[in-house]
């Protein structure tokens, strides 16, 4: 799945809060929380950077993408954001 298509799903199920989802729960909660939770997924991936396991690391770095999305999703910042950014930064090295 891209990051975009799942981006979309997290802002669908902040918009309908279902019922049982892991993404509206953390956003009907405290928005501490949503930041915690890339705070624990960050550790994770430096663990698994450091004990040199792949696998480990693509599931960690898949987590931590994810609850970055959800923070995001809070903030009303979208993917577009970033990639703007992210050549602001290369055209200054350029």
């Amino acid at each position: 799945m891209k990051l975009e298509k799942l981006y979309k799903i997290i802002i669908e199920r902040k918009k309908n809060m279902l019922n049982g989802s892991y993404v509206a729960s953390l956003l009907a909660g405290d928005k501490d929380r949503c930041i915690q939770k890339i705070g624990e997924e960050a550790t994770e991936v430096i663990i698994a950077a450091k004990n040199n396991s792949k696998k480990r690391q693509i599931e960690e770095t898949t987590d931590l993408f994810f609850h970055l999305l959800i923070v995001m999703a809070t903030l009303g910042i979208n993917l577009d954001d970033i990639y703007q950014e992210l050549d602001k930064r290369h055209e200054k090295r350029s």
